[in-house]
């Protein structure tokens, strides 16, 4: 079957905007006569077949969010869609939501599929591809074609649109804070995220906190990786080559190594050595022996707040709302894996 063109396609075929090819196509006196026998015979060439949605999408609303995680087996992000359809329910809107697995082209081909008239605006956190690769192309259009972007946890300052996001750097520089106040002097910072945005500035945050307390940096007590399987590869070594008495850790993956690896390197837990995690789930915190102080990210409210921008945003009939960046802060939760002050 041949494949079928869409109206972006056409557009930068002919080096228009889809605003003058979906005019042309509906016989618009704005659009001259040339031009529209131009583009409609290269859309018949192309076989163009038009969206009805699409095309009436100005005058109606279809009351659905298209919703975009990179993960669903993340507790923090269910916890966070739970908030977003809360919301949406209570508004009287739909939720659609789609898993991008942290891969750019799924990502990019998910927001031009349900931008063709399928919902209003979309609510979603960065893939990991994207992030690693700089690339926001796919965003930008989105939003210049009139479709509103509101972005939580994983957001980048390249591409404007509202924001939700945790207080990252603050929570971390405030967890080694308080390892450091529990009398912690060898803290180990393992991560597998550091290249996503959150990641880096949870590193940052304890890297300051050392600064703040004239404690030097230790190269050999800090790892900073990609993936999980790159933490699992070499958190070992830290154990067994260094004097730790502290863990920062910057993921629920992360935190759960932690906690384990201590255990089997004989460790006693809080007593000797004290853990904090990032993320708040239920694996990470409640079903471990001993259980994880973690930093709680609030997703159900940051979900909520998510979807009150971007309802917002698209019943109001102001034409240029100012973007805002709403800042939830986090919690610290204090459970067996660190000592009482």
């Amino acid at each position: 079957m041949k494949a079928k063109a869409t109206l972006k396609q056409i557009a930068k075929e002919l080096n228009v905007s889809v605003s003058t090819v979906s005019k042309a196509l509906n016989d618009s006196p704005e659009i001259s006569e040339q031009t529209k026998i131009k583009i409609k015979e290269y859309a018949k060439l192309k076989n163009y077949k038009p969206n009805v949605i699409g095309l009436n999408l100005k005058n109606r609303k279809t009351k659905t969010i298209g919703v975009i995680i990179p993960n669903i087996l993340n507790s923090f992000f269910a916890k966070v869609f739970s908030g977003i359809e809360k919301v949406a329910d209570k508004k009287g809107y739909n939720v659609i939501m789609c898993i991008s697995n942290e891969s750019l082209e799924k990502e990019a081909h998910t927001l031009e599929m349900l931008s063709n008239g399928t919902i209003d605006g979309f609510i979603l956190s960065i893939s990991e591809e994207a992030q690693k690769a700089h690339e926001y192309n796919h965003f930008k259009e989105i939003i210049n074609d009139g479709t509103p972007i509101v972005m939580f946890d994983r957001t980048t300052d390249e591409v404007e649109c509202d924001k939700v996001i945790v207080d990252d750097f603050d929570s971390a520089l405030n967890s080694t804070q308080h390892l450091i106040d529990l009398g912690c002097k060898n803290i180990a910072l393992l991560s597998s995220v550091d290249n996503l945005s959150v990641g880096k500035l949870r590193a940052e945050g304890y890297l300051q906190a050392l600064k703040n307390n004239n404690i030097s940096v230790n190269n050999k007590i800090i790892l900073r990786t990609d993936s999980e399987e790159g933490l699992n590869e070499n958190i070992e070594a830290i154990f067994d080559n260094n004097v730790i008495d502290g863990i920062f850790a910057l993921d629920e993956n992360d935190s759960v190594a932690a906690l384990k690896m201590g255990v089997k390197k004989g460790y006693n837990i809080p007593e000797n050595l004290s853990i904090i995690g990032f993320a708040d789930g239920i694996l990470a915190s409640r079903r471990l022996s001993p259980s994880l102080t973690t930093v709680s990210q609030h997703g159900i409210e940051i979900g909520e707040v998510a979807a009150k921008l971007l309802i917002e945003r698209l019943e109001s009939k102001e034409e240029n709302m100012v973007y805002v960046t709403k800042v939830i802060k986090t919690k610290l939760k204090e459970r067996e894996s660190t000592r009482k002050l």
